[in-house]
């Protein structure tokens, strides 16, 4: 319960920021704050009264007759609305799958309220749930938002492609179904598969030892007293996979690995090749329970070590 308050109390402020001064300056015609989502006073429970404002974050913005141009969207400035995207994205990761996919419908809804607008709010939630450098992306809330804009007349038809192949890529191994079984051999030579390791939980991480993010990540979880806890345990194993290839690099570097967790390459170059996986930027970090079902797919690491760190 303190977590979900904590949370509410963040999005408040920050939902509020844009009203402040709103006396002592002088707003243009046409031109507004974004519209503040509250939740009704009925609602006692922080996590329903999060569910709420995720399930209702866009609709005061998006009804009215507003202008769009280079730099307002639908009379909101457009740093202002990116800014409240950035909000919404965070909120979700606090709410069960299906209220996010939910309020991901209602984002859509919200874009496809006014023509001009579409196209910049579409570029906006790629951005921030799909492009590999967002620290709150997520492809699984992503998957609803691109399959409607793959069969949406108001996408331009040159883009409908693109945006059914994200489609795709974002259907693959998506929360709550069991991760791709695949080979590789492990640094002592052994052929191994996914399947085969048994753990309560499993980190798997597709990295490289040259990769600075990855050697950060091996920093970041080795100064974790909640994450050591889990591996000492053995609740959590830490299945590290490199799928490029250049492998005799890979083996001379390989031992900079922490030795408890599981090293190995992909021999045959499947996961790349054959897209068993979609990795688009290293580290790309899943977390996986016991029957192998898929908890987090590419998850940013500052959000896996919170998972994490909770476990």
């Amino acid at each position: 319960m303190k977590k979900y308050a904590a949370i509410l109390a963040m999005v408040l402020v920050t939902l509020s920021c844009g009203t402040r001064g709103r006396q002592q300056k002088t707003v243009a015609p046409a031109t507004r704050d974004f519209p503040r989502v509250e939740a009704p006073a009925m609602i006692q429970d922080d996590a329903e009264r999060l569910e709420y404002i995720v399930l209702h974050f866009w609709d005061a913005f998006s009804k009215g007759d507003y202008p769009t141009d280079s730099l307002i969207v639908k009379g909101v400035k457009k740093a202002d609305v990116e800014s409240q995207m950035g909000v919404f994205a965070t909120l979700l990761r606090y709410v069960p799958q299906p209220v996010g996919e939910k309020a991901m419908e209602g984002l859509f809804d919200c874009a496809a309220s006014s023509p001009e607008a579409f196209e910049p709010m579409a570029k906006m939630t790629e951005f921030y749930f799909f492009d590999p450098n967002s620290p709150v992306r997520s492809e699984a809330f992503y998957l609803p938002f691109v399959q409607r804009l793959a069969t949406s007349p108001l996408t331009k038809p040159e883009m409908r492609g693109a945006y059914e192949w994200d489609a795709r890529m974002c259907a693959l191994n998506r929360p709550g179904t069991v991760a791709t079984d695949f080979r590789f051999i492990d640094t002592a030579g052994r052929s191994r598969n996914l399947h085969g390791i048994k753990s309560e939980f499993i980190l798997l991480v597709f990295g490289n030892p040259d990769c600075n993010a990855c050697r950060d990540l091996v920093a970041n979880m080795s100064a974790s007293p909640e994450i050591s806890a889990l591996e000492r345990s053995g609740r959590l194993k830490v299945v590290d996979i490199y799928i490029d290839h250049e492998i005799d690099a890979w083996k001379e570097k390989a031992a900079s690995y922490p030795k408890h967790w599981i090293n190995g390459y992909d021999p045959t170059f499947t996961i790349r090749q054959d897209l068993i996986y979609n990795v688009r930027a290293i580290p790309s970090i899943y977390l996986l329970d016991s029957q192998k079902r898929v908890i987090l797919k590419d998850a940013p690491e500052e959000f896996a070590l919170e998972v994490l760190s909770g476990l």
